[in-house]
């Protein structure tokens, strides 16, 4: 990351610089990005903002990739970040630079006197810099313990700074986050009004020339047009005309094992619209495919389903957590220890989306693997607390032994299931070569924004390779 900036670099210079470090011919939207983002990167207006939404298929990775490295030749500071640690990696590589997490970059982790940790909003010590903020579609108001608001918290740790500027980018065609019907941090007037933001805006909508002939895209655009004018019909999709995308109506087991032979199991997932349906995938893609008979082998890959703040310490990699959503790698299974009605697993384990972290051992919690809820209930997670509290009958004071509890590592025990299936939340952020969507419990009383914003989410995962699994005659041109 530069640091020291031409002081002689005006807008016009930089908007310059921009349009010939991009090596196409610019739409009309990415030419008013260039105009603004010059104005904006160079202003000195106080809480200077700028939001840029992109649909898919019109470039906005393209231009970021090149807004960050004119800024970094011209000695602007900037920080890239994303909401989690799949998109931050995404980020990064379509950028070529460092990204990060917003929890990782804008908290830090404090023990209390009751040995519980808590997070404290940092504050920004950077001054005149650019905070790149990707995926902001995902950043919402709910507050997701010990964290408050992460919009309010984003926006308040980015302006604390002397001269900082944040950049909001996202589609709003997209899902929201989970309870708001729309995207906060993708609403101009939110952010003018509730913030008060000398903030501009740019939409990205024209399909750029060279992605024309994508069957993912076609479909893509056409669900965000039906998003857009608010239709509450049915999307029709297309696959005849494209190599790209393609629907299957035989076996899925054998475009499975093709899939996993040509890229892997980093590089495609299943996406799919519930808990169960990704439990059924997921034990059929492990046995029939994988071939993995254990209940949980090495090579493994696992998504955390809560928020964790046990196993990590705050460090260089890491906020001090590990988030909802992250991945795990199994690099070696230890042993299985059954404490009824519970059972755990002992493993080493590696998160790939933060390449620069060690691998560390930690306890699993085998109950959430095959069950359909999307994290422990609550009556199971105070049995498992009545359990833990078994482990210390000489702590006869309730306050020291709830302490007890709260601090021993089954109690904090990784609430995991596999990874090979997921829910389309849970995918959101990341991007896949191969990509798996199935179509799920889908009713004529269903059709609606709410539905045509999953399947956008879900094809727009894919990025060389869209298989439409078990969808119906009715979402096809007869």
């Amino acid at each position: 990351m530069s640091t020291t900036v031409d002081k002689y670099i005006d807008p016009s210079q930089l908007e310059r610089a921009l349009l010939n470090a991009f090596e196409f011919e610019p739409t009309g939207g990415q030419k008013r990005l260039f105009h603004a983002f010059s104005r904006f990167a160079l202003s000195d207006k106080a809480r200077c903002a700028l939001l840029l939404r992109g649909y898919a298929g019109t470039g906005k990775t393209t231009c970021v990739s090149v807004l960050v490295n004119v800024i970094e030749q011209l000695g602007i500071r900037y920080v890239l970040l994303a909401p989690t640690g799949r998109a931050a990696r995404v980020l990064a590589n379509y950028s070529g630079r460092s990204a990060g997490t917003i929890h990782r970059h804008i908290y830090y982790s404090k023990q209390m006197r009751t040995g519980e940790g808590v997070f404290e909003l940092k504050e920004n010590e950077l001054s005149d810099t650019l905070f790149i903020v990707d995926e902001a579609s995902m950043i919402g108001h709910a507050k997701n313990e010990p964290f408050n608001d992460l919009l309010d918290d984003l926006i308040s740790h980015v302006y604390s700074g002397d001269g900082c500027k944040l950049m909001l980018i996202g589609d709003t065609a997209q899902l929201p986050p989970v309870g708001s019907s729309e995207s906060p941090a993708l609403q101009m007037d939110t952010l003018k009004s509730q913030y008060y933001l000398n903030i501009a805006e740019v939409e990205l909508s024209e399909v750029i020339r060279q992605q024309e002939g994508s069957g993912i895209l076609a479909n893509a655009t056409a669900l965000r047009e039906l998003i857009n004018g608010k239709e509450t019909k049915l999307p029709t999709l297309v696959t005849a005309s494209f190599s790209d995308v393609k629907r299957i109506e035989s076996d899925l087991q054998d475009f499975l094992e093709n899939a996993y032979s040509a890229y892997g199991k980093d590089d495609m997932i299943v996406i799919t619209r519930s808990n169960k349906r990704a439990n059924l995938f997921n034990q059929q893609i492990r046995q029939r495919i994988l071939w993995l008979e254990e209940e949980i082998n090495a090579g493994d890959r696992m998504m955390v389903l809560q928020n964790n703040y046990y196993w990590l310490k705050a460090a260089e990699f890491t906020a001090g957590f590990i988030a909802n959503g992250d991945t795990l790698e199994i690099k070696r299974v230890l042993r299985f220890e059954d404490r009824e009605p519970f059972r755990f697993c002992k493993a080493i384990v590696k998160m790939p989306d933060y390449p620069d972290m060690p691998e560390f051992e930690t306890i699993l919690l085998c109950n959430t693997i095959w069950d359909n809820y999307a994290s422990l209930p609550l009556e199971q997670r105070q049995a498992l607390a009545r359990l833990i509290a078994e482990d210390y009958p000489d702590i006869t004071d309730g306050r020291l032994l709830k302490k007890a509890v709260k601090n021993d590592p089954y109690y904090n025990a990784l609430q995991v299931k596999f990874s090979y299936a997921i829910t389309c939340h849970k995918a959101q952020g990341g991007q896949w070569p191969c990509v798996f969507v199935d179509q799920g419990y889908v009713t004529d009383e269903m059709a609606g924004i709410e539905l045509n914003r999953w399947f956008y989410t879900a094809f727009t995962r894919a990025q060389e390779k869209l298989f439409l699994v078990g969808f119906e005659d009715q979402f096809f041109e007869s």
